[in-house]
């Protein structure tokens, strides 16, 4: 038979634990969300010292909760990446028109730099540094380039095409907006206006999917119905 007069300070230790764990969970997150705002308004640089007061914690509670400032910065970028997505996973479906489409996301996308420039810079620099292996950036660029090639393949597999080319084609018109939204950024939103720039941008993408297409005698422009590509059965 089990003793129960000892068992019962493992569980008060275990209920201390968890409230323990509950705590710092929602420091961290106290933290992070001060980091955005400061980020937002202060700029990439923004110091430890600027966050924790923003979060109204001491400074030795940000580097007692967080490994150093590099696992910092990346949690916040994966926080940063959380409120991009959720602006852009919904009008990343297909519907509408061709250019319809193009059009939701690239504004979608570039309309939320020109409101968030410094959070941008964030995702790309971090605090002080350029980054190019973020794990939190990498996936979230996966993700989307992995989401679009699906609708790709879905469509040109219904027409009779390879589908093979459907992962190099979103990788590549992926990697066409982020490198040239950077650039862009980087030379203080110069020398195309944002809307300029959308412009040029839904237009590569809609010719590189029509010629795309052409290659297995389907033609396509920026009016062409999104249901003419899929089909009923494209959510299948």
């Amino acid at each position: 038979m089990p003793n129960l007069e000892s068992a019962a300070p493992a569980t008060s230790s275990d209920g201390r634990s968890q409230r323990w764990d509950g705590h710092k969970a929602e420091r961290r997150d106290q933290i992070l969300a001060a980091a955005v705002v400061a980020i937002r308004e202060d700029g990439a640089r923004v110091g430890v010292k600027d966050i924790a007061a923003r979060a109204g914690v001491p400074r030795s509670v940000v580097y007692r909760l967080f490994g150093d400032r590099d696992d910092l910065d990346e949690q916040v970028r994966t926080r940063i990446i959380s409120e991009l997505m959720t602006r852009l996973t919904p009008v990343l479906s297909p519907e509408g028109t061709v250019g319809d489409a193009v059009t939701r996301a690239v504004e979608t996308y570039i309309g939320w730099i020109v409101t968030n420039p410094h959070l941008h810079r964030f995702l790309a620099a971090g605090s002080k540094r350029v980054v190019g292996s973020s794990p939190s950036v990498s996936d979230a660029r996966t993700a989307v380039a992995v989401q679009t090639a699906r609708l790709f393949a879905i469509s040109i597999a219904r027409h009779g095409g390879t589908t093979e080319v459907a992962e190099p084609l979103a990788f590549g018109l992926v990697g066409m907006v982020d490198n040239s939204v950077n650039r862009w950024l980087s030379r203080g939103m110069q020398p195309l206006t944002a809307d300029e720039l959308s412009r040029v941008l839904q237009r590569w993408i809609v010719n590189t999917i029509a010629v795309t297409m052409a290659d297995i005698g389907v033609a396509v422009d920026a009016q062409t119905p999104v249901a003419d590509l899929f089909g009923p059965d494209q959510d299948n």
